[in-house]
C-alpha cells in the first residue's frame, strides 16, 4: 500500500519512539504543568504540527540537505538551541500570570489574552520542533526502511508514513498534556507555586537549548 512494507511494524515502532521522552515530551509537559490543560493541548497542536514540517521536507528531499551538509545541520541546530533559551529566558522573567489577570476584565479581556497566549504557545510548538535537525535526520534514517525502493512515487510513501507518525505522536502528547496539567491543577491555584513552576519551566526550556547545542550530527 503506497509503497510502503510491513505498516503494522511501522505503527508498533512509531508508538515505542513516541513514548521515548525528549525535547518535545518536555515541551507540552512543562507548558502543561506550569500554564495547564489549554496550553498544554496548544502546546501538543504546535508539536504536531512541527512534525508535519519534518514530513513535507523529508519528502521533497530538503532533509537530505542537513545530512549531507554540517553548516547547515550547525546553523538549524543553533537557532533551535537559541529559540529554546529564549523561551526560558522569558519564562524566568516573566511576572506571575495570576497578577496580570486579575488587572483585566473578567470576561472580554479574559478570553482575548487566552487566544492570544494559545497561539503564542502553538507558534513557539512549532517552531521548537521544526528547528531540531535530530528530527529531520530521524525521520531520514528511519522511514526509509518501511519504504519499497522500487516504488515509483517515494514522497506520497514518506507523506503517509509521516502522517500516521504524527497520528501517533499527536494521541500520546495528548495524553501527556492531560496528565500533567491534571495532576498540577491544585499546585497552580496557588499564585507562589504557579510563579515558581513558571520559573522552573524556563530552566527546563534552558537546558533543553543547551542540551541541543551539545548534539552532534
Amino acid at each position: 500500500m503506497f509503497g510502503i512494507e510491513n505498516y503494522l511494524g511501522f505503527i508498533l515502532a512509531a508508538i515505542l519512539l513516541n513514548l521515548t521522552p525528549g525535547t518535545d515530551s518536555m515541551y507540552i509537559i512543562t507548558r502543561s504543568i506550569s500554564q495547564g490543560q489549554t496550553a498544554g493541548f496548544y502546546s501538543v497542536l504546535g508539536i504536531t504540527s512541527g512534525i508535519l514540517v519534518h514530513t513535507l521536507l523529508a519528502a521533497l528531499g530538503l532533509s537530505v540537505l542537513l545530512a549531507n551538509s554540517p553548516t547547515a545541520f550547525m546553523i538549524v541546530k543553533y537557532i533551535g538551541a537559541a529559540y529554546l533559551c529564549y523561551l526560558g529566558l522569558k519564562m524566568l522573567l516573566s511576572k506571575n500570570s495570576s497578577s496580570i489577570a486579575n488587572n483585566l476584565s473578567k470576561d472580554q479581556n479574559v478570553t482575548s489574552r487566552k487566544a492570544v497566549d494559545g497561539w503564542q504557545i502553538y507558534k513557539q510548538g512549532v517552531l521548537t520542533n521544526t528547528f531540531n535537525p535530530k528530527v529531520a535526520l530521524f525521520f531520514l534514517a528511519f522511514f526509509p526502511q518501511f519504504i519499497d525502493a522500487s516504488y515509483a512515487y517515494g514522497m506520497l510513501s514518506f507523506l503517509m508514513l509521516g502522517l500516521t507518525f504524527a497520528t501517533t505522536g499527536f494521541i500520546w502528547c495528548l495524553c501527556l498534556a492531560l496528565l500533567a496539567s491534571k495532576f498540577s491543577k491544585k499546585l497552580r491555584e496557588n499564585p507562589k507555586i504557579e510563579s515558581m513552576m513558571n520559573k522552573i519551566s524556563g530552566v527546563v526550556f534552558m537546558g533543553l537549548g543547551i542540551k541541543l547545542l551539545t548534539e552532534k550530527a
